[in-house]
């Protein structure tokens, strides 16, 4: 009887499915653009990440070699491995950084997304 109850029960759940997470069927964030921000802006403490909507947020840091102290959002939009789909907004007190700074970190985390995506043999 109580076999019969739960089998009963758990039918009416979805049939045996694991419900999907919400939200998750939605996640669009290149991975290599994600270990790659990690990577590049590693001097800077994170703040948040969240992978189902592609944003890191970074506190303050300074990299190495450096005097000033800059802090860092990435949102990442789109799951291909493309320079629009990557969106970094650099910092330095309440000021933003020059455009070449900046073009100059995105290049830096293209390129070592390039590198992470073919030592994972995805080419």
């Amino acid at each position: 009887m109580l076999l019969g109850l739960l089998t009963l029960t758990f039918a009416a759940c979805g049939g045996g499915q694991a419900p999907t997470p919400r939200g998750a069927e939605n996640v669009a964030v290149n991975r290599y653009l994600w270990a790659a921000s990690l990577d590049v802006l590693d001097f800077l403490p994170v703040e948040s990440a969240d992978p189902f909507t592609g944003i890191i947020t970074t506190g303050f840091g300074t990299p190495p070699g450096g005097g000033r102290a800059y802090r860092a959002t990435i949102h990442i939009t789109d799951p291909a491995m493309d320079a629009r789909s990557l969106n970094l907004s650099l910092q330095t007190g309440n000021a933003l950084v020059a455009v070449e700074t900046r073009r100059a970190v995105e290049d830096a985390i293209l390129a070592r997304a390039r590198q992470l995506r073919i030592a994972d043999g995805a080419l």
